[in-house]
């Protein structure tokens, strides 16, 4: 009898075990992230067949989950798991109230199959594409009219093989521009962070026509020789924030514009209220922040600080030119170091890239209000190249505290000027006798504004993602 006892409590005991050893495997994956709003409904993406062999196509699974998670937006909102593998996939659109989340070991794919990338009109304030006069490629990631994106993850990847694409332009096959990794456009209130971005087929990050941006923890790779691979691109745009990104690039780190000749001019619509911090750039061909060329709905209000460039061609680049219109103003750049750079400052106002021929001759930039201070740099070749427009001097550019080290072969004129105005304090070498020393008390000239914009007041939440198999 008390061995039948014995036998029966363990059977009850060992059921027990297996049933809680149960709920537990039910569960597919439990975390916390930092986001600017949490969601109220989950979804994996192999919930809707996605399948992350490298070789599977998720374009429909994408597609179909973001459907369905589309109906939650007015009830507390959804976010989509890609789980660790590689999931290759085409161009897919997100929704409103929507998080998508990557895995560390997950990796996004770009399909090189080109049925999987729609093409869409040009941009309004460009009035042709990029690489060829017709339309573009939607991006691989992309949004329009949302509010409340967040894209992000625990340092996931985002893989867009561009060495398909490169190729491709190279030879002049392509018959649009090529996709972008993330587009987001006519939108409010978006997150791109913790993630990898690798070989995107040209720019990476371009966020457009939208307002209230927080890019945050981002690596972006890709060889130094792609074309056109600019890191991150704020394209009229209010209240965005960049910040904590390293960037290896084929062209510019950050390129901040708003429109190109008389489609920006008409378009109206600037880049202002922009805060770019702690950016670590190495892009030997071009700037780590560049301001235009494409400016011509203006662009204001630029706040960069922090910043480290390395093996880089320029530290802060201007361009424009005539028939750009539009302006560059109220820029301030602190607390920057150089290592091996052609140049540290370089102003253009021959930029002569046009959108068409209809451009007008008579719309001269306006680029006024340009600050840097506390800079030091190594290895230079030449400390600046600043060249404005004849009749169109570039006006009240103040550099202070600035030491540049030229390297051994650097040129004989540290500095060259032309068509420009303004005033040092500190700066070695001597600059040129257009911006003329005004001695050691005007050193902390050139500084920010003390008010901070709206972006720096946003708080995070944390957000918790848990799932069981359905």
């Amino acid at each position: 009898m008390e061995t039948r006892v014995v036998l029966a409590l363990l059977v009850v005991a060992f059921i027990s075990f297996r049933g809680a050893e149960s709920r537990k495997a039910r569960i597919l994956d439990s975390f916390e992230y930092s986001a600017i709003n949490c969601r109220a409904h989950s979804a994996s993406l192999t919930d809707f067949g996605g399948v992350g062999d490298g070789k599977t196509s998720n374009t429909k699974a994408f597609k179909d989950a973001i459907d369905h998670l589309s109906q939650f937006s007015s009830d507390g909102g959804s976010q989509l798991f890609v789980p660790a593998g590689n999931w290759l996939t085409g161009s897919f659109s997100l929704t409103s109230h929507f998080t998508l989340y990557l895995h560390k070991d997950a990796v996004l794919l770009a399909s090189q199959d080109m049925q999987e990338w729609p093409v869409m009109k040009p941009l309004p304030s460009y009035g042709r594409g990029r690489d060829a006069a017709a339309g573009r490629y939607s991006s691989l990631i992309f949004g329009t009219n949302l509010t409340d994106v967040i894209i992000t993850g625990n340092n996931g990847t985002i893989d867009g093989q561009g060495a398909f694409w490169w190729q491709n332009f190279h030879k002049g096959k392509l018959k649009y521009t090529r996709p972008y990794l993330i587009e987001i456009m006519f939108s409010d209130t978006i997150q791109i962070s913790n993630l990898t971005l690798l070989n995107s087929p040209s720019w990476n990050v371009h966020p457009v026509y939208s307002r209230d941006i927080l890019v945050q923890g981002i690596t972006i790779i890709a060889p130094i020789t792609s074309p056109n691979t600019d890191g991150i691109n704020p394209d009229s745009c209010t209240n965005t924030k960049i910040e904590d990104c390293y960037i290896v690039s084929g062209d510019d780190c950050v390129a901040v514009k708003s429109g190109w000749d008389e489609y920006g001019i008409a378009f109206g619509m600037p880049t202002k209220q922009l805060v770019i911090r702690r950016l670590t750039c190495i892009s030997p061909y071009s700037a780590t922040i560049a301001l235009g060329s494409e400016m011509s709905g203006g662009i204001e209000d630029v706040r960069a600080e922090d910043l480290t460039a390395i093996h880089t061609e320029s530290g802060v680049r201007i361009k424009t030119a005539v028939g750009r219109g539009g302006y560059v103003k109220d820029i301030y750049v602190k607390r920057m170091t150089m290592h091996t750079m052609k140049w540290v400052f370089w102003m253009t106002g021959n930029y002569g890239s046009h959108a068409d021929k209809n451009y007008d001759p008579n719309a001269l930039p306006l680029i006024q209000g340009i600050n840097y201070r506390d800079m030091v740099a190594d290895n230079v070749t030449m400390a600046a190249r600043l060249e404005g427009i004849a009749g169109d001097p570039f006006k009240e550019i103040c550099i202070s505290n600035v030491t540049i080290g030229l390297a051994p072969k650097a040129k004989k004129v540290p500095w060259t000027c032309t068509e420009i105005e303004g005033m040092t304090s500190g700066v070695s070498p001597r600059p040129c006798d257009l911006l003329p020393d005004q001695g050691p008390e005007k050193i902390t000239s050139c500084d920010f504004p003390p008010e901070k914009i709206p972006i720096d007041l946003v708080q995070f939440k944390t957000c918790s993602f848990g799932m069981s198999y359905v």
